[in-house]
């Protein structure tokens, strides 16, 4: 048969906002995302952050609000960084009991119960006074396997301290397996692992920096992954789900959707994606330029992770877009403010 012209016509699948919303492929649902937040130890009142607008290094009081904010707009979980005041060779503040991070973990464990996923970061360069994300050997290279050893003692603490979640971002071989065998002696085993199977040395960190007083001294080449490497996530991918990973991260997200899709169309565990700093910023300071509209690329950019199989996403406007979405859902915004889930025409 052949087709008449102007028969096939995908246009009308996109004529009206109500039949562009019944078909759309991807959704997404306040659930789907995650906050990362940073509490800073010694501060008296929430400090903003130069390089991510509307982003702060919180106290523990500002923290335990913004993180009741964040479960009430139905966010789906909460992922915590911790900024010590002292720092030393092997970062000792990690799973120090009364280090910041595992104050803050308690904290919001205790206070917000059930009602969310109260997740840790697990890596080292927080707290050490180098910055790297281990423990330097004598030649001040990262020791892979010395480091294991003090990511085992802060998974302990971080477990004790309520978190759910532990977010092993650090990058060195072996380490699910490591924390894993750690916490199933210590009675832990509902603790959940995330390993970071694909964590690229990537140039969109440079804000992250600043969040967390970052005193790196060099680069984390020899650890994170090389940005030219998509199959090598694939190996890290068999690596992590062998070792016991119950969930599988992918970092950072637009520049690396294509790595994102494989691991996705790979794993047999949730796969997430953080949208990390620079991705953040770009959009900020592009919209206050007036180049973009915000809320538009907030979105377009939350979708994309979606359709390349991200089952959730860390983001710093997790609490904003929960707001809009439930509202949206609530039947309260109307016209461009329908959040459609994919944007509008445009050259």
């Amino acid at each position: 048969m052949t087709l008449v012209p102007g028969t096939v016509r995908p246009r009308r699948l996109r004529s009206t906002a109500a039949l562009r919303r019944l078909v759309s492929e991807v959704r997404l649902h306040p659930a789907d995302l995650i906050l990362p937040m940073f509490v800073k130890e010694g501060l008296t009142e929430p400090v903003p952050l130069t390089g991510m607008p509307g982003v702060v290094q919180h106290t523990l009081d500002s923290l335990l609000a913004a993180a009741r904010e964040a479960v009430a707009a139905g966010v789906g979980g909460l992922m915590l960084f911790g900024i010590p005041e002292h720092r030393d060779e092997i970062g000792s503040q990690a799973d120090d009991p009364e280090g910041i991070l595992n104050r803050a973990l308690r904290l919001l464990a205790d206070d917000l119960g059930e009602d969310t996923v109260v997740m840790a970061d697990l890596c080292l360069d927080e707290f050490t006074s180098h910055g790297h994300c281990g423990v330097l050997d004598s030649a001040g290279g990262v020791d892979n396997d010395a480091t294991l050893d003090r990511y085992a003692s802060m998974a302990l603490a971080q477990a004790r301290a309520g978190a759910q979640v532990l977010g092993l971002s650090g990058m060195m071989d072996g380490q699910v397996a490591y924390c894993r065998e750690a916490l199933d002696a210590a009675g832990f085993t509902d603790t959940v692992v995330m390993g970071y199977t694909a964590k690229y040395a990537s140039a969109f960190y440079g804000p992250f920096r600043e969040a967390v007083d970052s005193e790196l001294q060099g680069d984390r080449k020899t650890y994170q992954q090389d940005p030219a490497n998509g199959r090598e996530a694939l190996r890290e991918l068999g690596l992590d789900l062998a070792e016991g990973a119950d969930v599988v991260m992918v970092k950072p997200g637009l520049p690396y959707l294509d790595v994102l899709a494989e691991v996705a169309a790979e794993s047999i565990v949730p796969v997430w994606t953080y949208q990390v700093s620079g991705e953040y910023a770009m959009i900020e300071f592009a919209a206050q330029a007036g180049a973009i509209d915000r809320e538009r690329a907030i979105e377009e950019s939350l979708v994309a992770f979606k359709r390349a199989g991200s089952d959730a996403i860390l983001t710093y406007w997790a609490t904003e877009v929960a707001q809009r979405l439930r509202a949206a859902a609530a039947g309260t915004l109307t016209g461009n403010q329908s959040a459609e889930n994919h944007t509008a025409g445009g050259r």
